[in-house]
């Protein structure tokens, strides 16, 4: 089914703007146990998700990972040609887009809709996206010498990512 896709893949190369602006992964260390019972949760808590890594987006690094984003977020990972940088710029019920740079590719990828999702498949000479309906859903397979992203939409405001490589 991949090899199918990726026939059908759109190029979506461009150069890179040298000026890049990241975020890094916040890290939030443990606190000890109180005595106090737990404060019911505020309105605003984003809804539980069913990701291998959970919201960890520094899982991503090595270029494999599944999480959840329900916030525009920016992250490096280990790409087909060195470091790549993924910025998930918008998220919402059933929405999700994103921009992918490597090297000097640029991919665009972005989904909106119950059900569906966007594949970016990256090598070291380029990239492209597919994006439609989700079928089942499940993890791309990997690749020889490329990395291919997955991205989700969730009716809850919530994307799953699934970075594969090789």
């Amino acid at each position: 089914m991949l090899a199918a896709l990726v026939a059908l893949t759109v190029g979506g190369c461009g150069s890179t703007d040298k000026a890049e602006h990241e975020s890094s992964p916040s890290r939030q260390t443990s606190k000890a146990p109180s005595s106090k019972a737990p404060s019911p949760r505020p309105s605003s808590a984003q809804p539980s998700v069913s990701a291998a890594d959970g919201r960890d987006v520094g899982a991503c690094a090595d270029g494999n990972c599944e999480i959840a984003v329900s916030k525009p977020v920016t992250f490096r990972f280990k790409g087909p040609a060195g470091s790549a940088t993924l910025s998930v710029t918008e998220v919402g019920p059933n929405k999700v887009e994103y921009t992918i740079k490597s090297g000097n590719s640029q991919s665009n990828g972005g989904a909106t809709g119950p059900g569906q999702s966007c594949i970016t498949v990256l090598r070291s000479n380029g990239g492209g996206n597919s994006c439609g309906g989700q079928g089942d859903a499940a993890r791309p397979s990997p690749q020889p010498d490329a990395v291919v992203i997955q991205a989700l939409t969730g009716e809850n405001g919530t994307a799953i990512l699934r970075i594969v490589s090789d």
